[in-house]
């Protein structure tokens, strides 16, 4: 089977090494986003597919608009696949395109269709706490994500998983996924299932103001937010932005979800039941764990942060590091 293969992020590096090494499959090309100028030194960038795609000396297409590119175009027109794939690619495919494989376009989408479609559903999701998502293979239309169903495969959601690990974990399931729906396309084995529109669910892009951070929500909004958001989201503190990446909520009930490792940590709270304390306000600190901080509703532990131009650090060390004490208010 031939493939041209379309994808931009980490996320879509698995499903290209899976192709690649499926000595059924053969990959064209492969096409994806722009070079991009990021962080220090303003240097141009490439994707993470291309990095991968540029180890196995497959051609790269590279378009700023694949609608309007017409020597793109005139390759995917000529390439002669069987079908293209596509992960996570950041541009919208026109009928045109669309209509080119013979197969169709099959997208990887890292959620359980209809529910969360749209740009980022990972972190939605894990914003909404919920306990299971998974991977949907389907046939493209011209809609957000709105095309008929391939395959499904579900995975559970852990309390501690944040929207890296989670991705990780997806994209290594969806790689597979979309070998199996390959296969089965190309055998007749498969039926596409139209979607229902009535139960559909949306996963916008992430906005800035998205990732700031209310200590009036309750402590697990607050965990869910900021695994699902990770490793953006921010507070001030002492008058300088802090990120928050890493929390647990402690109660009872998501402790018995922790690994043992946590147990201990409901027997070393004390009594914060009848706590005045504000939102936002360091109420207790656990030797060699770190701060915890009162919400809206119940305590947060912060496991790991980034104080402004610093690198990540654990709980503790920003603790010893700030000398962090009682009564201070993080807003």
């Amino acid at each position: 089977m031939k493939i041209v293969f379309f994808g931009t992020p980490q996320f879509a590096v698995p499903t290209l090494e899976k192709l690649i090494i499926d000595p059924s499959i053969e990959v064209l090309a492969v096409v994806t986003q722009p070079d991009k100028r990021r962080e220090r030194g303003n240097k141009l960038t490439p994707s993470q597919v291309k990095e991968f795609a540029l180890t196995h000396n497959l051609p790269i297409w590279q378009p700023t608009r694949i609608k309007k590119d017409e020597e793109t175009l005139a390759k995917l027109r000529h390439s002669g696949a069987d079908a293209f794939v596509v992960v996570a690619y950041g541009q919208i495919l026109s009928q045109e395109i669309l209509d080119i494989p013979k197969l169709g376009c099959i997208n990887v989408h890292g959620s359980i269709l209809p529910y969360y479609r749209g740009a980022a559903p990972i972190q939605w999701c894990l914003y909404n706490g919920e306990t299971e998502t998974g991977i949907t293979t389907m046939l493209m239309d011209a809609g957000m994500d709105t095309g008929a169903m391939l395959l499904k495969a579900t995975t559970p959601i852990d309390l501690l998983d944040n929207a890296y690990t989670l991705a990780e974990r997806l994209a290594t399931i969806g790689a597979s996924l979309l070998i199996e729906t390959l296969c089965k396309l190309e055998n007749r084995d498969i039926e596409a299932i139209p979607q229902d529109n009535e139960k559909a669910t949306y996963a916008p892009l992430i906005k800035k103001e998205d990732y700031k951070l209310d200590w009036a929500k309750s402590s697990l909004a607050l965990h869910n937010q900021i695994r699902g958001f990770y490793p953006n989201c921010v507070t001030n503190f002492r008058d300088q932005p802090l990120k928050v990446t890493g929390t647990i909520p402690l109660s009872t009930n998501n402790l018995v979800s922790l690994p043992q490792e946590y147990n201990s940590l409901l027997q070393n709270l004390p009594d914060l039941s009848t706590s005045s304390a504000k939102p936002g306000e360091v109420v207790s600190i656990i030797k060699g764990t770190g701060a915890l901080i009162q919400t809206g509703d119940g305590i947060l532990l912060l496991k790991e942060v980034q104080p402004s131009g610093k690198r990540p650090q654990s709980g503790w060390d920003f603790v010893n590091g700030m000398r962090l004490t009682l009564g201070e208010v993080m807003s």
